[in-house]
């Protein structure tokens, strides 16, 4: 025990000693549950059944069985009678008995196994039930575990002609043709088609078709069947997620829910990508039962995830305060019980890269380059000779020579590395999942630059007595991300701009000598600066323990549980950075010396320690009764949630780059925070159902959060959702019976609060800051205090009331399924200054906000899916699609001061997001045609003018483009896309699988800047598109030879300034749009022959792109679609091409 918690130890945390005594006595139970667990009765043994049942059919006493226990029933209709009617009265009975009970007088045995009740007859000799022929097929059927399945019935499709199994799970089927398909069915059992194909022995193994995880979803506190939703909730599964070999857990998300819409607009190894559930913003996050940050929730191993379930409207207000962006609710893997010890083994190597560079020009097109840019500019002149031109171009001589400053800074196919083992298995008292993950990548920005991360998971769970068990969840990550400490700014950002900032006329070596740093042009941009040995370095160290202990017991009343829930996280965070001095140089040929030409001497350092503690304390009471059709189901809740948070910054200059220490001399600001905060909520919920017909779900949360004035603390967050499935009325029979229709309707309305209302603790009292500067008072340095403004006691909760309707439907026997929903979500409450209440100036401040604005996000969402089979062929595809818009609705008293400033400002009533710009209508094709033209583009009667150059329209004909002449061209930018699609399709072919998942997305602009806008930006580098497809003269010395068109305007140099570069046009703007291959795997499994000599259960290799390609209409500017658009220097997302192998012993 000790050495497993060793690095846990040398945290120091308090409370830390506490929980490792609470994880010595849980292993204490554990281990004597152990060593009892072989010992213990079966779910059969202890399970009792209570039935008041008149005049009902076999199948109505078998479906009561099911709907109060977890026994499941296989039987073949064609040997049991299930339609004969019965009436019986049993109450705490054993399975054993009611059997005995039900079919006493009939020829029906029965065998109990665990929670599985086969049911056959005592005599069936397996002769053909429905005529006879002369060639003959036989075989074996067995169930998974490989024991016989009497009873099952074996019809050749399309046809009466069939048999069952005997008791020893033989058939035989007489004149059969090679061309038919035989069909395998059992009550209970999945059914099972198999071509003949010749063959005269068929031997099949058949699965039971119980409700697992794929057939019931998690929902608030709880879990429940599909079949009776009532609110918008979508789920995947295990295979889901793993199938995406995916770095985070939200990009497994990609493309697979309706509803949610994802984007990575940052790249680099390690980061995270935004998830919103219908644009409502950030989502909670519950995993296991407790509510975690996004942080947490990406940074989950994968492989450890069972489902996600996703409440989309108002069935998250169950969770009160934080489920404004709905609920995201992650259920880890558990062992089975009874199941065998099971071994499972992940491993993936990959190798990424981008998939677009910047296209930038060579040492001679970059000179000649600048020759048209300079003799474009008002006063054409340039000092480039022609004769250094061509030294350039023959780039044989010393100081001529071109370099490609994009082949030296990326080190394409970055190594991504994955490997996950885990174990589970159970007896009827304990169970167990464990498993251990290792993440690591690293950035193509040379191998330096990497994040890793190590997962530990456990979940055990005990059957301590009958009525009493223990479960138990406890893990642990410790995640680093590992930089080059660089000088100046960001440590990605500044290798970014490396790519367009360096000049291919200048090189990162002085005399191409490593040992010397070359001083260019943009020094703190240098690529060869940037290694740990020059720069510094930058950890970011993350040390994460979690450990959630449910205690469950079953209550005399029948069908009354209850659950306690203690959950306790720590985690510590530690960021060192020291950022060094260095120099560069320049070196002398004739000389032969170096010669020291700058000096950084601004050091830096810096270091961040923070530590969080939270405890998690919940009372679940839960009560389930069935009372024939009628089921009723409520759920109390009391949920506490404390957390503690000490956060330290220092920053210091130091005065030797080996200096590990900060010392008070070198300190040079401090910052330390200590604070704590606390929740506390109530939740109800009734739920109530008639047969598979109509069902109703009542909620409300009563939550207080430690934001608000005592009087505005509390709120109470109701919510009422029904669901009516149609198809089981009598008018839809044979509707229903004739296209094997399944159809609900349903629809739910809720009010969420949300907290994030920008306010801090105790806000609400008065007080006083301590001032930030001193003065000097006789010689002496004083620091005073003011006051810190009018207390804000009138700020609440933002209310958000969601509307849905929706269908969900099933088509030929579930061939074809899926969902459509309408949502509206309105938030009221959203903070606004009341600006006509004036205060004297003389107080130094203004009023607070107050909650007088309001907004909505409307919009649909839906999915299909079609299963398919066609001989060995079998295949799933699906489409899901997500439409969902902000639209501002309210401002407290609109103030304009013209009909201008009202169009131009105003935001009530109108949709959230709109990029504002001038409209390009052409190009200038001559010099006659700008001295002709009436409008003054530039601002200075079109004097700096070109052919090539940009006209905009003059919408308000005053012949001047200005402020005035902007209109809306493009949605937001940087925003989540309005519209988002998924295709999820999965292939199988006898041993081979694959899965191939699209993604899509529009409705969001990208404004084009910088480099990619304005040619020779900063000085720095050409792209080739400017070069080759610009306006130019025929001789770019002389300025009155022949004009050639191209795309972009004529060639300046950094010129920022001119009304070709410094206006928001339609010119510079794509509202973009993509179509990407988010995941593609080709996946082989090894058939049973040879695992059984092996002694695998399975093995299987596969190969996964992801993100291998994409069609958008942002490739012409070598960028990715998803990135985002402040500056065009975000770190692209990588194309990742992985190789691994999955086996299970």
């Amino acid at each position: 025990m000790k050495k497993n918690v060793f690095f846990l130890r040398e945290w120091k945390i308090p409370g830390l000693q506490k929980v490792l005594r609470i994880m010595k006595l849980t292993t204490f139970f554990i281990l004597l549950s152990v060593i009892t667990a072989f010992a213990g009765k079966s779910y059969s043994q202890t399970k009792s059944l209570n039935i008041k049942m008149n005049s009902s059919t076999v199948k109505e006493v078998l479906k009561n069985i099911e709907n109060q226990s977890e026994f499941v029933f296989m039987y073949s209709e064609i040997l049991i009678d299930v339609n004969r009617e019965v009436s019986i009265e049993i109450r705490n009975k054993k399975i054993g008995q009611v059997l005995n009970v039900l079919f006493e007088g009939t020829n029906v045995i029965y065998k109990v196994k665990d929670r599985f009740v086969l049911l056959t007859t005592t005599e069936f000799d397996g002769n053909e039930l429905f005529g006879q022929q002369q060639k003959s097929v036989s075989g074996i059927v067995n169930d998974k575990d490989g024991q016989p399945l009497p009873g099952v019935t074996v019809v050749v499709k399309g046809t009466t002609q069939g048999t069952v199994t005997n008791a020893t799970g033989k058939y035989t089927l007489n004149g059969i043709p090679d061309n038919s398909t035989l069909v395998f069915s059992f009550v209970g059992m999945q059914a099972l088609e198999v071509e003949v194909g010749g063959q005269p022995v068929i031997n099949v193994s058949m699965n039971e078709e119980t409700i697992g995880l794929e057939e019931v979803v998690a929902i608030g506190y709880g879990i429940q069947k599909k079949e009776s939703l009532t609110g918008a909730i979508s789920g995947i599964q295990a295979d889901e997620i793993e199938a995406v070999k995916a770095s985070t857990v939200s990009a497994t998300l990609s493309g697979q829910i309706p509803g949610v819409s994802f984007r990575q607009s940052d790249g680099r190894p390690g980061s995270t990508a935004s998830v919103q559930i219908r644009n409502f913003g950030d989502p909670l996050v519950i995993i296991d039962g407790v509510e975690k940050d996004l942080g947490t929730f990406n940074n989950i191993s994968p492989n450890d995830i069972e489902s996600m379930s996703v409440l989309k409207d108002a069935s998250a207000a169950i969770y009160g305060l934080r489920a404004a962006g709905g609920v995201i609710i992650v259920t880890t893997k558990r062992g089975a019980k009874n199941t065998a010890n099971k071994i499972n083994v992940t491993l993936f190597q990959g190798f990424q890269d981008w998939m677009r560079k910047p296209q930038s020009v060579n040492a001679y097109e970059w000179m000649r380059g600048k020759v048209r840019a300079e003799m474009n500019a008002v006063n054409p002149s340039t000092s480039i000779t022609q004769e250094e031109l061509s030294k350039w171009e023959q780039g044989t001589e010393y100081g001529y020579q071109s370099f490609d400053w994009v082949d030296f800074i990326i080190e394409p196919w970055a190594p991504q590395t994955s490997a996950n083992i885990n174990m589970s298995g159970g007896s009827d008292k304990i169970n167990y999942y464990t498993s251990i993950s290792h993440f690591r990548e690293t950035s193509v920005f040379g191998r330096e630059n990497k994040f890793y991360r190590t997962n530990i998971q456990q979940n055990i769970d005990v059957q301590i007595t009958d009525r009493l068990s223990l479960g138990t969840t406890i893990n642990g990550r410790i995640e680093v991300t590992d930089h080059v400490g660089v000088p100046w700014g960001d440590d990605y950002i500044m290798p970014q701009r490396a790519l367009y900032r360096s000049r291919p006329t200048e090189r990162p070596y002085a005399n191409d000598n490593p040992d010397y740093i070359n001083n260019i042009g943009h020094n703190e941009n240098n690529w060869a600066l940037f290694t740990k040995d020059i720069s510094g370095y930058s950890t970011d160290k993350w040390r994460v323990f979690q450990s959630n202990f449910d205690l469950k017991y079953d209550l005399p009343i029948d069908g009354l549980k209850l659950k306690a829930t203690y959950s306790y996280y720590m985690a510590d965070e530690l960021f060192n950075e020291h950022e060094y001095t260095y120099e560069t140089f320049t070196y002398d040929p004739q000389s032969e010396e170096y010669n020291m030409t700058f000096s950084m001497t601004n050091p830096w350092r810096r270091r961040e320690h923070q530590k969080v503690l939270e405890n998690v304390a919940q009372f679940n009471l839960n009560y389930n009764k069935q009372f024939g059709d009628h089921n009723i189901q409520a759920t109390f809740v009391n949920e506490y949630t404390a957390r503690h948070i000490v956060y330290t910054r220092y920053n210091s200059t130091p005065g030797t780059n080996a200096l590990l220490l900060m010392y008070d001399e070198d300190l040079k600001w401090f910052y330390d925070e200590d604070y704590e905060e606390a929740r506390i909520g109530y939740v109800g919920r009734f739920n109530y159902s008639f047969g598979r017909r109509f069902y109703f779900e009542a909620v409300g949360r009563y939550d207080g959060s430690w934001k608000f004035a005592p009087d505005k603390r509390w709120g109470f967050f109701p919510s009422v959702s029904a669901g009516w499935r149609i198809t089981e009325e009598n008018f839809m029979e044979d509707i229903a019976d004739g296209i094997g229709l399944d159809l609900k309707i349903r629809g739910s309305y809720g009010v969420v609060g949300d907290d994030a209302v920008g306010i801090g603790a105790y806000d609400y009292l008065t007080g006083y800051n301590y001032a930030q500067s001193t003065v000097i008072i006789d010689d002496v340095a004083v620091s005073g205090s003011r006051d810190k403004g009018v207390p804000v006691t009138n700020i609440s909760w933002f209310e958000n009331r969601i509307f849905d309707i929706g269908i969900d439907y099933s088509l030929f026997n579930n061939k074809v399924s899926g969902a459509i929903d309408y949502f509206n979500r309105k938030r009221t409450g959203l903070l606004g200054e009341k600006y006509d209440i004036l205060v004297p100036s003389e107080l130094g401040y203004s009023l607070p906000d107050e909650n007088v604005n309001s907004d909505a996000v409307l919009g649909m969402d839906g999915s299909v899916v079609y299963n398919g089979k066609a001989g060995d062929l079998s295949f799933s595809l699906g489409l899901n699609a997500t439409l969902a818009r902000s639209r501002n609705l309210e401002t407290y008293k609109p103030r304009f001061g013209s009909s201008w400033d009202y169009y131009r400002n105003s935001t009530e009533n109108r949709w959230d997001g709109i990029t504002w710009g001038y409209e390009v209508e052409g190009q200038f094709q001559s010099m006659d045609e700008i001295r002709n033209y009436d409008v003054d583009i530039d601002g200075v009667g079109n004097t700096t003018l070109l052919p090539g150059d940009l006209i905009y329209k003059d919408v308000n004909n005053d012949g001047v483009i200005n402020s005035y002449d902007v209109r809306p061209i493009g949605y937001q930018g940087g925003a989540q896309p309005i519209l988002s699609l998924g295709f999820i399709n999965n292939f199988k072919y006898k041993n081979f699988d694959l899965q191939l998942n699209l993604a899509t997305g529009s409705g969001y602009s990208f404004v084009i800047s910088n480099w990619n806008r304005v040619p020779y930006y900063s000085t720095g580098t050409l792209l080739e598109r400017f070069y080759n497809d610009s306006w130019y003269r025929e001789d770019p010395y002389d300025v009155n030879s022949e004009w050639h068109s191209g795309t972009y305007p004529a060639l300046r140099y950094n010129a920022t300034s001119h009304s070709n570069y410094n206006k928001t046009s339609t010119f510079w703007l794509v509202n973009v749009w993509y179509l990407r291959a988010r995941t593609i795997e080709l996946g082989y499994s090894l058939p049973e022959s040879i695992l059984e000599k092996i002694r695998f259960d399975k093995l299987r290799v596969f190969v996964n792109a992801y993100n291998l390609f994409s069609i958008d209409n942002m490739s012409k500017y070598d960028l990715d679609p998803e990135v985002s658009s402040i500056d065009n220097q975000s770190y692209p997302q990588h194309r990742t091409i992985k190789i691994g192998v999955d086996l299970t012993f």
